[in-house]
């Protein structure tokens, strides 16, 4: 009980009044919008914990991988209703597992004056190296959606392989993630407003993936300066 309580007190406390304020805005605008347009309870559930991990991911805080393990298991179900195959082999398949992997890496990289985890950045050849990857993955993937018969299997991959990568960084704890989460995100609102459009899929989802795309740049923004005073303040320590 006392650890658990202790938990409790790590995550909710470190909090600025506009992470707060973000924190409620993007939830309650998401739950209402959708409770008055009559989406699911599925759809609506996995849109609201989409949202509370993707900013407790930008805050830094471990317990967005108890809401993204959830978030994943819904996600998968309404992304199959949508026939996008590649977002339910990537949310059951890797999101699932990794969201276990990544809490106990994060729990060896926790910032204990914050409580939050130490925000880190890539060397110029690792930049490079990842996005070769993700150029030659996005190719290889596509031609096996489109084998599949799935819907838009070049912008499904792109989302499938990039959100594959974002998803190591994540869990490596690295700033680049966010530029990888914005155009996963670009892509995914793109999807989804093409299967609203189309086949009237749930408004929920696609609210989701555009707050998402939100957080991503105002994460951005943070863990790029967070990551950067870290790095002056590892090479400070290192002069010592």
């Amino acid at each position: 009980m006392e650890n658990l309580k202790s938990f409790l007190k790590k995550e909710v406390t470190g909090w600025k009044k506009w992470e707060v304020f973000w924190f409620f805005f993007g939830i309650v605008s998401i739950l209402g919008i959708s409770l008055y347009l009559g989406d699911g309870m599925i759809e609506i559930a996995a849109s609201v914990t989409g949202v509370a991990c993707v900013i407790l991911v930008g805050k830094g805080k471990i317990s967005n991988y108890l809401f993204g393990t959830i978030n994943v298991v819904l996600y998968a179900v309404a992304a199959w209703e949508a026939k996008y195959y590649g977002d339910v082999m990537l949310n059951l398949l890797y999101y699932f597992p990794t969201n276990i992997i990544g809490y106990f890496v994060w729990r060896k990289n926790m910032d204990e004056e914050v409580n939050e985890v130490y925000k880190k950045r890539m060397t110029l050849k690792q930049s490079i190296l990842t996005a070769v990857l993700c150029v030659a993955g996005v190719a290889g993937y596509s031609v096996i959606l489109n084998m599949l018969g799935g819907n838009l299997p070049i912008v499904d991959s792109m989302s499938t392989v990039l959100s594959i990568v974002a998803q190591i960084l994540m869990i490596k704890c690295l700033m680049e993630q966010w530029i990888i989460w914005i155009l996963v995100d670009v892509v995914s609102v793109i999807m989804w407003v093409a299967a609203f459009n189309g086949e009237g899929s749930s408004i929920a989802v696609l609210l989701m993936w555009v707050v998402y795309l939100a957080n991503a740049v105002i994460m951005f923004i943070k863990w790029y300066k967070e990551s950067k005073k870290e790095a002056v303040g590892d090479e400070k320590g290192n002069e010592v």
